[in-house]
């Protein structure tokens, strides 16, 4: 029987092959697009898998209480990872993790990578696959190191092996390679090229073993029979009962968690890329029904071409339910047919699609899963499109459709219209949408930053630098190519250190306000662009402003009434002098109101250095006289360097992703639309062909004929847009409020989403209705 029906179903096919074609190339987009969708979904829901233990690992960060509020931080107390081994049953594995960036030598190699410095529990936590040596006596030593593949062969090379070799960490410190561990896959939050003894990296730095620093991360492994909830209640007991005074809890975070749901406030997760994959499952869906739509829409409008096969079938014998299976039949192999199209376009596309979310995926035909998706998105898209179709078509009298009788089809126009206003609502929102998102990126891009992003750079650099740092600055001024330079303990853009515990004349709760500090060199707010806007700066003596420190605009309002200039500032035993007052500046969250900061005068930590080069020199120009200077007085550091505008776009990764991403997905779903759009003219402008004729004969002009096919379209889309508007609103609104600085909503938002779809579907429809009007009367009247 189903053999049967491939064959009418292919037939009919072929019989009507402008719409089919229509309708295969439509799903074919729309099932494009889900896969591209559904590809990126399943990478972000793979984060985090390759770990054999992610039900029983888990993160610690830590909620700290400021100004009565709960803000949730990364970073733990040294001591802390021990104790919960220790003191909380269940916990059976836990370790620090310090994430450092150091210089590789081996000879004259020299490589620059990020690492990490652990306990041994971390080997076992994360069941790291030992190529060379074993996870077990790995860290026997404090100078061991273990390396991952790529790291080995790029100082040894692929043919050696790197077991017992020695490599020279920041060129001063010698490490063993006790190990060789396979490459991370890139689908894990927590990377490293690296890991060494944590016991090595702590050797001289008691406030590492202090509860009230926090600085390192922390890991732990529970036992599959324990209990979460109480194991979790305990974490969060354990920092206040080893310090009273302490104002922070701990708690555990899956690893499950740590890629898509690691948004908190009010020391709560609320979200994160989570939202996103939501977003753009419902997106997929939506293109999807959009695809369905266009065949519904055109199925049936080509119904009074089909009544007299619907007729002729019925009399002799055809149950209806024999027809809709007849025409589901089509509908599905149409679908297949758009399937197999949509993997051509996969693959022409995926490459782009690649380079705009800067991932890596592959269409993977080769997965079994891949295959049944593929074919249960065919069966379902074949099944939604073909289902209302099938029963409509089926239902015409073969009395009345043989004796040539009008066929009555106000119930399929009225559908048929609310399917096109559906369509275009979608495609709407999808217009409006598009534009507040790239207004919204755009205004925080254009946000007054209280700093000069262009023509600065930064690279890092190792404290044995610091003591030649001003006559590299007189060398660089000199080239020409550079304004001035400057160091700090931390980068431009970065939250950096913090704390509490400060206290001031004129305050008020003074120890309960969460503090940024920075060390610095006096260049550096010359260099930066930052504005001095009470007081001065910091000297070129060090000693004579050991003591002294400039404050944020923010914080020194803070001291309300108190002029902020000589007020004094204590911290424990320590007393500082305000002698300036810097204007603020934006860093860590560039959508949120940043923490007030106070700067020191002790180049002495810092551990990077920022260039500005001079306005007019160009570029490469710069960067090599840049480059001279370092190789002369940093030699054994490779020349590496990153610029700081392209750091702030990088703060908005996200946000543009989903705008690139949006962008693309609303042509599309409008070019559906359109597809759809038509296929519905060009039916419209046969049904009336007769009636075009007669009013060309009696005088109509082209014009008015293109009006005349043209209005009804006109209707449904401006009826489109009247439904689109509050949703897209709502929405938008919605998708704000996660940001503190965000754009107001503006009424010619709309406006242009809606002219601009008017002018989309009125030019779809016009070439049709343009041809339909400039066809000869003759041939169209000719059969009365």
């Amino acid at each position: 029987m189903f053999k049967n029906y491939f064959k009418i179903a292919i037939r009919s096919l072929l019989k009507h092959k402008g719409y089919s074609f229509l309708n295969i190339f439509g799903l074919a987009v729309g099932i494009t697009c889900a896969s591209l969708i559904f590809l990126w979904v399943e990478d972000e829901l793979s984060f985090n898998t390759n770990f054999d233990k992610q039900d029983q690992v888990f993160y610690v960060p830590t909620n700290q209480q400021y100004e009565g509020e709960w803000r949730t931080f990364y970073s733990t107390p040294g001591p802390l990872a021990q104790d919960m081994k220790n003191e909380i049953p269940g916990i059976i594995r836990a370790t620090r993790s310090s994430l450092q960036e150091s210089l590789f030598t081996v000879g004259d190699n020299a490589i620059i990578r990020r690492g990490r410095y652990v306990d041994p529990d971390f080997l076992e936590i994360f069941s790291l696959n030992f190529i060379e040596g074993d996870r077990s006596n790995a860290f026997n030593n404090p100078e061991a190191i273990v390396l991952t593949q790529e790291v080995a062969e790029q100082l040894f090379g692929k043919e050696e092996k790197a077991l017992g070799k020695i490599v020279r960490i920041n060129d001063k410190d010698n490490y063993s390679v006790t190990g060789v561990i396979e490459n991370l896959p890139k689908n894990i939050t927590f990377t490293f090229d690296w890991v060494a003894p944590f016991e090595r990296y702590q050797e001289g730095e008691d406030w590492m073993s202090y509860y009230g620093n926090n600085f390192s991360d922390t890991f732990v492994e529970l036992s599959p029979e324990v209990d979460f909830a109480t194991v979790d209640a305990k974490v969060r007991q354990l920092v206040q009962q080893k310090d009273e005074n302490s104002n922070t809890y701990a708690f555990l975070h899956s690893i499950k968690d740590w890629h898509l749901r690691s948004k908190f406030e009010g020391g709560k997760i609320i979200g994160g890329r989570i939202s996103y994959i939501r977003l753009f499952i419902i997106i997929a869906f939506v293109i999807l029904l959009i695809a369905c739509i266009n065949f519904m829409n055109l199925s049936t409008a080509r119904s009074e071409r089909r009544a007299n096969e619907v007729g002729v079938r019925k009399a002799m014998g055809s149950s209806r339910g024999k027809l809709i299976a007849q025409f589901i039949s089509e509908a599905v192999i149409l679908s297949f047919i758009a399937t197999l199209v949509s993997l051509i376009l996969l693959a022409i596309l995926l490459p782009q699609f690649n380079q705009i979310i800067d991932k890596n995926l592959t269409l993977g035909l080769s997965q079994p899963f891949h295959i049944i998706s593929l074919i249960g998105v065919a069966i379902t898209c074949g099944l939604l499109a073909g289902l209302y179709p099938a029963f409509y078509l089926s239902s015409f009298k073969p009395v009345e459709v043989l004796k040539g009788l009008k066929i009555t089809e106000n119930s399929a126009v009225f559908i048929r219209k609310g399917l096109v206003v559906g369509q275009f609502t979608i495609s709407i929102v999808f217009i409006i949408t598009t534009i507040l998102v790239y207004q919204q990126i755009q205004h925080a891009k254009s946000r007054e930053l209280g700093l000069d992003k262009d023509q600065l750079l930064s690279m890092p650099i190792d404290y044995d630098f610091i003591p030649n740092f001003d006559l590299v600055q007189q060398e660089l001024i000199r080239t020409g190519s550079v304004e001035n330079a400057t160091l700090c303990n931390s980068q431009l853009l970065s939250g950096g250190n913090n704390g509490s515990g400060y206290r001031w004349k004129g305050g008020t709760d003074t120890e309960d306000v969460l503090i940024s500090s920075r060390n610095v060199t006096e260049s550096f707010f010359d260099t930066t662009g930052m504005e001095i806007i009470e007081g001065r700066g910091f000297s070129t003596n060090v000693k004579a402003d050991s003591s002294n420190v400039m404050i944020s605009e923010s914080l020194a309002k803070m001291m309300g009434d108190t002029d902020p200039i000589g007020n004094i500032i204590t911290r424990g035993e320590n007393e500082m002098t305000v002698i300036g007052v810097v204007k603020d500046y934006v860093y860590g969250n560039m959508y949120e109101a940043s923490d007030p900061v106070l700067f020191m005068h002790f180049p002495s930590y810092a551990r990077h250095m920022f260039i500005k080069t001079k306005e007019g020199v160009p570029l490469d120009k710069a960067i090599s006289d840049i480059e001279t200077i370092m190789k002369k007085h940093n030699p054994a550091y490779p020349f590496e360097y990153t610029f700081i505008d392209e750091a702030f776009d990088a703060k908005f990764k996200n946000e543009q992703l989903i705008g690139e991403l949006s962008q693309i997905f609303a042509i599309l779903a409008i070019f559906i639309s359109c597809l759809g759009l038509f296929g519905l003219a060009t039916y419209t402008a046969e049904k009336r062909r007769k009636e075009i004729g007669v009013r060309k004969v009696l005088g109509a002009s082209i014009t008015a004929i293109v009006k005349l096919l043209s209005k009804d379209f006109l209707k449904l889309v401006l009826i489109s847009i009247v439904i689109a508007i509050p949703i897209a609103w709502y929405y938008i609104q919605d998708w704000l409020q996660d940001y503190s600085y965000r754009i107001d909503i503006n009424w010619w938002v709309f406006i242009i989403a809606g002219l601009l779809a008017i002018m989309i579907a009125m030019f779809t429809v016009s070439f049709q209705a343009i041809r339909a009007a400039i066809a000869n009367p003759a041939k169209s009247l000719k059969t009365e």
